[in-house]
């Protein structure tokens, strides 16, 4: 049951970035060393994704899940996907060094996508329900509210003031 873009909350709002990625990697990792240009587009958008996906979920949902939950648990999943998103921040850079038309660069984007998958499919299956519990509708809502505003500011769009 898709709710309206401006009504999403945070776990709703994460697992839409979620989709996104998994998709453009999935489109990523069927192209071959003849297709370069198109690596090279794909890899520029998931790029993107993921640097503002990390942004809001660094900035927004991880601080107040983190503050919200008492087990040590539950915060070890706080630290261990701050850790997983910087895994993520040095194998994108090598990705984007290598010739797109070249053997390594396939290697790369498969080892880039299970990092993702795995990073996606914890959060969504140990810490967002921990999240739903402990942070509740309401608050869930709310982050969902800043995270789509702080998306908007950084993917440019929140300067024309259309609301």
């Amino acid at each position: 049951m898709p709710q309206p873009a401006k009504a999403r909350d945070a776990i709703t709002l994460l697992k839409d970035d979620h989709r996104k990625v998994k998709g453009l990697l999935a489109q990523l990792d069927k192209t071959s060393e003849r297709s370069a240009e198109r690596r090279t587009k794909l890899l520029a958008q998931i790029e993107t994704e993921i640097k503002v996906h990390s942004t809001i979920e660094e900035e927004i949902f991880y601080p107040a899940y983190r503050d919200a939950v008492k087990k040590k648990g539950d915060r070890e999943l706080y630290q261990e996907a701050l850790e997983e998103h910087h895994v993520v921040d040095l194998v994108l850079p090598e990705l984007k060094s290598v010739d797109p038309a070249g053997e390594v660069f396939g290697a790369k984007a498969t080892v880039l996508k299970e990092l993702i998958e795995h990073h996606a499919d914890e959060e969504e299956k140990e810490m967002f329900p921990k999240a739903r519990k402990v942070l509740g509708a309401a608050e869930l809502r709310d982050l969902g509210a800043r995270m789509e505003s702080r998306k908007k500011a950084l993917l440019g769009k929140g300067n024309g003031r259309s609301r």
